[in-house]
């Protein structure tokens, strides 16, 4: 694990600086395909976000023969007319855990993005038996007991706050989009989706047991251009740790997704 880390690691790093990105993750997950078949991903998004932002990723690993979802949690995106006060992480930890199960799904690669990295750890308790992989993009990476406030920037504190004042039950993101967040090209498509996040979800204490470490193959992908010490820490224990394979993508913004899929959708591929 160790060693393959290192070598993709390389291999991205040297291709984004030199303009071959797309040739060299191309010829690794090619065969990294031709080896491993089929997958089942489960795609879990972050605050203010819903499927909806993993629509670029989802058609290009779909037409491969991979079985895709991507739930939009209670309370956000097509959800948004469910938010109220009730929900908290365990509803969200509960989306996840509750799709995996009525769909029977097996051998799964769940992926985690941003907020997410909350939700994944929580659901990982209930399921972990059947998540073959699991890969953090740009996500928490929670300790006991802690919240997602706990980390939330500045600027999200005072929306936690302001939404707590007011007595509503969602917190409002940010209306402008930096570069840092996503590419000017889909900012307005960005900006046009999201939609207030639970209050309750921010405010509530996880329950974990260390079963995130537990799955067998183990992948985090660090978004630097994103400002998020809590990120910085979790790419380096992951680095630290041999169970975890490590990437960073300098160029590409917190929604990499929409930045960047072509090379989101061949790093899933290769860490699933």
């Amino acid at each position: 694990m160790t060693n393959s880390g290192i070598t993709r690691r390389r291999i991205l790093r040297s291709a984004a600086t030199g303009g071959l990105a797309a040739a060299a993750a191309s010829g690794a997950v090619g065969a990294a395909r031709a080896q491993s078949g089929r997958k089942t991903f489960v795609f879990v998004s972050g605050a203010f976000c819903g499927g909806w932002i993993w629509r670029q990723v989802t058609d290009r690993l779909e037409p491969g023969g991979h079985k895709v979802f991507a739930p939009s949690l209670t309370g956000l995106a097509e959800r948004s007319h469910l938010l109220s006060k009730d929900v908290n992480l365990d509803t969200h930890i509960a989306d996840v855990v509750n799709l995996i199960k009525w769909e029977s799904l097996e051998n799964v690669c769940l992926v985690a993005w941003s907020y997410a990295g909350f939700v994944g750890s929580g659901a990982l308790e209930s399921i972990g038996d059947r998540i073959s992989s699991a890969v953090w993009l740009d996500a928490f990476i929670p300790a006991d007991g802690q919240r997602v406030a706990d980390y939330a920037a500045e600027p999200v504190r005072k929306g936690i706050q302001m939404a707590i004042d007011k007595g509503e039950a969602g917190v409002r993101g940010s209306a402008h989009y930096p570069a840092s967040v996503v590419a000017e090209r889909d900012r307005a498509f960005a900006e046009s989706k999201v939609t207030p996040h639970p209050v309750g979800t921010y405010l509530q204490q996880i329950k974990v047991s260390g079963a995130l470490q537990k799955v067998a193959k183990k992948t985090y992908i660090r978004l630097p251009k994103f400002p998020q010490p809590p990120f910085d820490k979790a790419l380096a224990d992951c680095k630290s740790d041999k169970s975890w394979a490590t990437f960073e993508l300098p160029d590409v913004g917190h929604m990499a997704m929409l930045d960047a899929p072509d090379r989101v959708s061949e790093l899933m591929l290769q860490a699933a």
